[in-house]
């Protein structure tokens, strides 16, 4: 029986054993965001000088060791194209598995460092999120080179997608489960819980990856399967040739003239930043603009459907990608997004049901943009690859440069959302601690009744206008972005081009 459960998992086409790592990744990360905050306020008491020190710290490595680790991955990569030299090759795509194999595991394990108390709540707090993410941009980083590695048509790149919104669909899963053993007074069954979902993120991890790099190993030369839908991918021996690599400075030049990889990551710094902003406020908003209105199970409901619909909405917009390009979706939901917040501006906060509908699809259409935006950076490694003439595609430095400046938005959403509350209100989360009232939803203080009309007007306002101005500002730079069209076309076919002449044997996996 396991001999023939192992039989079928090594027969699975790659496209599903590449999407399931992205299983691995959702089940731990979407409790790690939905609970770590509320665990270290709540349950560890952070102060606030701490927590603030935390996330100045956190701001500053998240932002870099995304281009760190890329370049120390593909700076090899970096070198001018020379007649002939393939696109991609077996030694670097089993580089991205074996990097995975290694960096999956400790990601889990890092993420089972934040539910024990094992250091003053400053310390760990700082030590916990550094640790976490720099692990989790490894996996992330060499994940999504993967994508621009393994396919080159935006067909073949969709249907890698496609898999991978579905298996982060499942992930998200561990969301609704989480609910039925949280509880911030004994945190005994939920630790039991994280490391059950550790041990599972530990194991897929291991076997996906062994299974990929076994089925490289054993080929060598590969084709996706047919029935996957993707096209014939030549893969053959890397062959680097003595020549003077170039410099950071020399690369940081080359982008700074590369002018949609500049337009692309101001549309994106915004849309990180809106993003989180959603993660970080939808519990508050939830308490306090529909806490009276609707139940604890309802909001929870909200909540967990918010982390979920995400991924299989974008399984609808992957189809559209196909039809009518990824421009002109992200375009059309960034519009989207306008027209919703302005309706719901002119209706004000009293129109409940309304207001649960915007509230939920204002996350689910931000995050299922973001999901997109990885299709848009494959698209720019293919730019970088033609404008620079380089003899391989340095797909995952070029997805830790698009980081080192959209990632900042991840620390700005929190820092800046609790400042224009504060600075409207007078509401301070650290001095009053109301998040665990946020989170559980439990009946508020009466010496906060006072405070409450204003407070929720202030959390209406921001709300509305947030998205309002996000929206705006991205379809200002998005309106500047070119690489779509006649253009995009033209890109794929001198990166296709650059294997013409020569005939590798291709093999069925």
């Amino acid at each position: 029986m396991g001999l023939r459960l192992l039989a079928c998992l090594f027969h699975l086409p790659t496209a599903v054993i590449y999407g399931s790592l992205s299983l691995f990744v959702s089940i731990l990360h979407n409790v790690f965001l939905l609970y770590y905050v509320d665990t270290f306020v709540s349950v560890y008491k952070i102060d606030k000088l701490s927590f603030w020190i935390g996330e100045t710290v956190f701001l500053i490595w998240n932002s870099l060791n995304d281009p760190l680790f890329g370049w120390l991955s593909d700076r090899v990569f970096l070198s001018t194209q020379q007649p002939g030299a393939e696109i991609s090759s077996p030694e670097v795509v089993l580089k991205r598995f074996r990097a995975l194999s290694h960096n999956g595991p400790l990601f889990a394990i890092s993420f089972l460092a934040f539910w024990v108390a094992w250091a003053h709540p400053g310390l760990q707090f700082l030590l916990c999120l550094c640790m976490y993410d720099s692990f989790l941009t490894m996996v992330d980083l060499h994940h999504n080179a993967l994508l621009a590695d393994l396919a080159v048509s935006a067909k073949d790149r969709t249907s890698l997608n496609f898999y991978c919104s579905l298996f982060s669909a499942i992930g998200s899963l561990s969301v609704f489960m989480s609910y039925a053993v949280w509880n911030k007074e004994d945190f005994f069954s939920f630790r039991i819980f994280c490391i059950a979902l550790a041990l599972c993120s530990i194991i897929g991890f291991t076997l996906s990856t062994q299974l990929l790099r076994q089925r490289f190993e054993a080929d060598g030369k590969a084709k996706w399967d047919q029935e996957s839908t993707l096209k014939e991918l030549y893969i053959e021996k890397l062959s680097i040739p003595q020549e003077k690599r170039i410099t950071l400075a020399e690369y940081l030049q080359q982008l700074s003239r590369h002018r949609n990889f500049l337009w692309f990551v101001c549309m994106n710094l915004v849309q990180v930043f809106h993003c989180h902003f959603n993660s970080n406020f939808f519990p508050l908003f939830l308490e306090h603009l529909l806490s009276d209105q609707i139940s604890v199970s309802t909001g929870s409901f909200l909540l967990g459907v918010s982390y979920i619909a995400p991924h299989l909405n974008n399984l609808y917009f992957l189809s559209l990608c196909r039809r009518c390009g990824v421009y002109a979706v992200v375009r059309g939901l960034f519009f989207l997004k306008l027209v919703l917040s302005v309706v719901m501006l002119l209706a004000g906060p009293d129109q409940v049901y309304l207001l649960c509908i915007f509230i939920a699809s204002n996350r689910v259409f931000t995050e299922g943009t973001c999901k997109l935006l990885n299709l848009v950076v494959t698209d720019l490694v293919d730019e970088d690859l033609v404008l620079n003439r380089r003899k391989q595609a340095a797909s995952a430095l070029l997805f830790g440069m698009v980081a080192l400046v959209t990632k900042p938005g991840q620390t700005f959403a929190p820092l800046i959302g609790t400042w224009l509350l504060c600075a409207y209100t007078g509401y301070d989360i650290f001095q009053r601690n109301p998040l665990s009232n946020v989170v559980s939803a439990q009946p508020k203080l009466e010496s906060a009744a006072a405070l409450e009309p204003t407070l929720r007007q202030g959390c209406f306002y921001l709300l509305v206008f947030v998205p309002i101005t996000c929206a705006l500002l991205q379809l200002l730079s998005w309106s500047q972005f070119s690489l779509h069209g006649k253009r995009l076309q033209m890109v794929k076919a001198q990166r296709q081009s650059l294997t013409q002449g020569r005939a590798p044997e291709v093999r069925t996996i």
